[in-house]
């Protein structure tokens, strides 16, 4: 959930590779109260951050090219950030579709991003073995579609900013229910303060077409590499989201929409 007030200023501490700010006091991130990290005891509700990207930022015509330049050379890791002044990485909340090119990656580091959303597509990094969105503080769910990468064994997750996770379990969003999509002028153009995300162009599930109106989404938390993430499923029908696996150890292990969901004591309790 966005915060209301003006935001507060995160420095990226880290060099090189992960893109730390250039000048040393540039900001490239907003502070995010959504997920009070260091109390046991989480806010009754929480909601989905309703920022849309600006296509027309630098920040974010460079991070299309930095993606077509890694699609074209096969690069195995690739740390975008790092292309990028703190003021761009600040303008970049979300990633584009086009990072379905990246085939080749190994690696893919995001350490102290300003995201508040992963595309599906980060489901055809085929070779993707390992995933790094480290500090990433507003990125507090992921897609489900995530877990179509096959070779994915290494995370590095900051989980106390995560719906649900095991240390503070704070609440997941509350999603709509799938006759309110409908309402919406299309699937390609959703509110991201109601649905999570601003599109949706296929079923996490079986990636058919979903028709307007016949959104079904549904929360589940599953081990994806090293951590348990929550998951986003945007499913075209209930039988989709039957044919979902049982959630994580020590989660709820039932799909779920969120809101007053009982989930297991946290480990604080």
């Amino acid at each position: 959930m966005a915060d209301k007030g003006g935001p507060g200023l995160f420095v990226n501490r880290w060099g090189g590779r992960f893109g730390a700010a250039q000048g040393g006091r540039g900001s490239s991130r907003d502070v995010c109260a959504c997920i009070d990290q260091a109390k046991p005891r989480p806010r009754a509700r929480v909601g989905f951050h309703a920022e849309r990207q600006d296509t027309s930022a630098a920040g974010w015509r460079r991070l299309l090219e930095l993606i077509d330049e890694a699609a074209d050379d096969g690069r195995e890791e690739f740390s975008p950030l790092a292309g990028l002044s703190a003021e761009e990485r600040r303008q970049i909340v979300t990633l584009p579709p086009s990072i379905a090119q990246l085939t080749a990656v190994r690696h893919f580091v995001l350490y102290g991003s300003n995201l508040v959303r992963v595309p599906p597509e980060i489901g055809a990094m085929s070779s993707l073995e390992e995933f790094t969105p480290y500090t990433s503080y507003r990125l507090h769910w992921f897609p489900y579609e995530i877990t179509r990468c096959p070779k994915l064994v290494r995370s590095t997750v900051s989980t106390r900013a995560l719906f649900g996770n095991y240390k503070l379990r704070p609440p997941f969003p509350r999603l709509r229910p799938a006759r309110e999509s409908a309402a919406d002028p299309g699937l390609a153009e959703l509110d991201a303060r109601r649905w999570g995300t601003t599109a949706v162009r296929g079923c996490s599930v079986c990636d058919r077409q979903i028709r307007p109106g016949g959104l079904h989404q549904v929360w589940l938390s599953l081990r994806v590499a090293t951590d348990v993430l929550p998951l986003l499923v945007n499913a075209c029908s209930a039988a989709c989201v039957g044919a979902l696996p049982s959630g994580a150890e020590d989660y709820v292990q039932l799909p779920h929409t969120g809101g007053r969901v009982t989930q297991p004591p946290s480990d604080w309790d």
